[in-house]
C-alpha cells in the first residue's frame, strides 16, 4: 500500500530537522535514509514500483545504463549479498527486506564507446528509486560500505559494467531495534546552504563555506 501525505506537506517529524528555503515539492524534503527496519519481508508488488520509477530517469543518448541486481531476505542469494556489507552496515541492514546492488554500463549501446555520464545517469535512476520508496513509506537506504571487488565477482559482472553502490529496502521499524549509538543518529539530516553549493560564474571558494580563498 502506498503511504501518502494527504495534505502534501512536509512531515512533522521531518520538519523538526529540515526547512527548505524555497517552495519545492515536499517529497524531496520528506525523503531521508532511516536504518531502523522491522525485518519483515517486502513483497515484490511493493518494491518493484521503485525500480519502475528508476526506469524513467533521464540518461545521455537514452542509454539507460542502470542495472539493479537484488536479493530478498528469503532468497538463496541473500547471504551472498549480505556478506558483501561491512560489519558496521550488517548491524542494521540485517533487518532489510531487500538488498540491491546498483550497477552501471560504462559504454554506449549504439557504438560501444565509453560513456562519461554512466555514473551520473545511474545516480538519477537511484534518486527516482529512493523518492518512490519515500512516497510509499518504505526505508530506502543507500550504502557505500561494502566490498566492491567481491561484489563484481559474486555477481559475475561483465567487464563493461561498474559497481556503483548498494541499497537496503525495508519496512520502517522502531529506532529501538538499532544499537544505541545508531539510535541517536536516526533522524533526518540537514543540508548545506545553497551559498555553499551553488556558484554564479567560476568555481571559487565553494569548499570554504562560500568565503573567498585568495
Amino acid at each position: 500500500m502506498v503511504v501518502q501525505n494527504p495534505h502534501h506537506e512536509i512531515r512533522t517529524d521531518v520538519r523538526e530537522h529540515r526547512s527548505p528555503k524555497y517552495d519545492i515539492a515536499p517529497l524531496f524534503v520528506n525523503r531521508w535514509s532511516p536504518r531502523s527496519m522491522t525485518g519483515d519481508p517486502v513483497d515484490e508488488a511493493e518494491f518493484m514500483p521503485l525500480f519502475e520509477a528508476a526506469r524513467w530517469a533521464p540518461s545521455s543518448y537514452n542509454n539507460q545504463p542502470w542495472r539493479f541486481l537484488y536479493a530478498t531476505r528469503d532468497s538463496d542469494h541473500w547471504e551472498d549479498y549480505f556478506n558483501l556489507l561491512s560489519e558496521e552496515n550488517r548491524r542494521w541492514a540485517k533487518r532489510a527486506g531487500v538488498l540491491v546492488v546498483i550497477v552501471s554500463k560504462t559504454t554506449f549501446d549504439y557504438n560501444g564507446d565509453p560513456s562519461q555520464t554512466h555514473s551520473f545517469d545511474t545516480g538519477a535512476a537511484w534518486e527516482n528509486m529512493a523518492l518512490e520508496g519515500a512516497r510509499r513509506g518504505l526505508v530506502v537506504h543507500g550504502i557505500g560500505g561494502f566490498d566492491y571487488e567481491q561484489a563484481a565477482v559474486v555477481l559475475s559482472l561483465p567487464a563493461d559494467y561498474a559497481i556503483e553502490a548498494m541499497a537496503a529496502i525495508g519496512v520502517r521499524g522502531s529506532p529501538e531495534t538499532l544499537p544505541p549509538e545508531m539510535q541517536a543518529r536516526e533522524a533526518p539530516s540537514d543540508r548545506k546552504p545553497l551559498t555553499d553549493i551553488v556558484i554564479d560564474g567560476a568555481f571559487d571558494g565553494c569548499d570554504n563555506g562560500g568565503e573567498e580563498t585568495r
